[in-house]
């Protein structure tokens, strides 16, 4: 219970600060493209911590909370889809032992978490009646958004990563981040990824959540969705 009781509230945390960055600065920026997704950033961390289960969760949890934000230009419940599916695919890739030991599979999952967000936030837009991605550039989007993800994610997926790990590993617990791991091995001990050490150079993951301009706010709820 402390464990899990560590996790909501860091991970509460961590998404409303990102949100409110997301909000009052990055949508703010006036970058061409995309947006820098802080939130996705989030949800990809700490999937990569907690596994398949806790980065689904995380992302529902997120995305859910981006919907509700105002201003609300599209359907609640369409970006906690999108964040509820990219945390539990980037879950699936935190190996077994929980260990990573290189730099290059955190980057791929931020690249490969910019462009699946995009097209699904996308794709789903297309099934409700959204076409703004049409106008807006779809190739472009992708470059854009998986560009500054990329440059994002080596000050904040590390960070984000050790705070997780430090909370999965609280003395006061008493419990190790091995003794909790769960059925589907989603809990453990990702080492290797430090801010000390090798991790420091580790990348992670993007879109905004407020933009100005009637094309690009019409696509997404902000920086996000161009």
């Amino acid at each position: 219970m402390p464990m899990r009781l560590n996790r909501i509230l860091l991970s509460t945390a961590l998404v409303v600060v990102a949100l409110v960055l997301q909000v009052s600065v990055f949508a703010r920026l006036h970058l061409p493209g995309a947006v820098p997704d802080l939130l996705l950033l989030v949800v990809v961390a700490l999937a990569l911590v907690y596994g398949h289960t806790g980065g689904a969760l995380v992302g529902f949890g997120a995305g859910l909370l981006a919907d509700l934000a105002p201003p609300a230009d599209h359907a609640t419940g369409r970006y906690a889809l999108v964040l509820c599916v990219v945390g539990y695919l980037v879950g699936l890739a935190r190996p077994e032992t929980g260990r990573l030991r290189s730099a290059t599979v955190p980057m791929l999952v931020v690249l490969g978490a910019a462009v699946v967000s995009t097209l699904l936030y996308a794709g789903v837009g297309a099934l409700v009646g959204d076409t703004a991605a049409r106008h807006v550039g779809l190739t472009g989007l992708l470059l854009t958004a998986a560009l500054y993800d990329l440059l994002l994610a080596p000050f904040t997926v590390p960070l984000i990563m050790a705070l997780a790990r430090r909370g999965e590993n609280d003395p006061l617990t008493g419990e190790g981040s091995a003794a909790v791991a769960g059925a589907d091995g989603s809990y453990g001990r990702v080492s290797g990824m430090s801010l000390r050490g090798r991790g420091k150079g580790l990348g992670g993951q993007r879109g905004g959540l407020l933009s100005r301009g009637t094309t690009r706010s019409a696509w997404r709820k902000g920086g996000k969705r161009l």
